[in-house]
């Protein structure tokens, strides 16, 4: 989700080591810092029986990459449990800085590294999703096997886009299908403006003292990454399904 909000994600816990469940209720900061919270099921399904419950994870990317506050309203991302996924939801300013891609709104388009991006990785193994969201509809999947290594991209998507005169609401299906096995970390980016007013956000940015003389913006420093444990969000006996997609890889 670049020119908005960029996203990397690695599992420690999604079926492939032991994770623990959060507590269900949650200070303002631990919902901030994108600890789960639960509410029940009827909210987001109707056709749920009462008394089940539902947990989101909520992310505010609140600095930029090198760790200054943002100047303007967060991003935030949320995810939730889908049917046979993750359903990513993004809140974000809309800038409108860069302008529209070329690409037709709802397809893949190669060039959007102006606009938000998400990460899913696993650690064990630097093989991580990197999903690219468009204010203006367009969407980018790639599948990296080490760093900034692609191997299959421009996979379909179901992507809702509701754009409004300040700001903008992205919902992505992504499928366990497209998730490395052992998901454990997690990172998310937002990016906007153009030249020299250009600007890069991280959820988790470099720290302060860890930066260097002349360096740049870099959404593939996985060391920054910070874990996510798909445990506290699909239920402690979840395991995080078999890739046929991440399979062929080895195969």
């Amino acid at each position: 989700m670049r020119a908005g909000v960029p996203w990397r994600l690695l599992d420690s816990a999604g079926g492939c080591g032991e994770g623990k469940r959060e507590p269900s209720f949650l200070s303002e900061s631990q919902r901030l810092s994108g600890a789960p919270v639960r509410f029940g099921m009827e909210d987001v399904n109707p056709l749920a029986k009462e008394g089940h419950e539902y947990v989101k994870m909520e992310f505010t990317i609140k600095h930029t990459w090198d760790s200054l506050p943002v100047s303007h309203e967060p991003v935030t991302v949320v995810l939730k449990s889908d049917n046979a996924g993750l359903l990513m939801e993004v809140n974000a300013p809309f800038f409108n800085d860069p302008p529209a891609p070329l690409g037709e709104p709802g397809k893949p388009f190669s060039r959007l590294w102006d606009y938000e991006e998400a990460f899913f990785l696993s650690d064990r193994t630097e093989q991580y999703l990197e999903v690219e969201l468009c204010p203006h509809g367009q969407h980018l999947l790639l599948l990296l096997s080490g760093k900034r290594r692609v191997w299959n991209e421009e996979l379909p998507l179901e992507f809702e886009v509701t754009r409004m005169k300040t700001k903008w609401e992205g919902k992505a299906h992504l499928p366990w299908n497209y998730f490395p096995p052992c998901t454990n970390k997690f990172n998310a980016f937002a990016i906007h403006g153009s030249g020299e007013e250009r600007k890069y956000e991280a959820l988790y940015p470099v720290p302060r003292d860890e930066l260097q003389e002349g360096q740049k913006p870099d959404f593939h420093r996985l060391e920054f990454f910070k874990d996510l444990n798909l445990k506290g969000l699909m239920g402690e006996d979840w395991k995080q399904p078999e890739s046929d997609i991440w399979k062929s890889l080895t195969n």
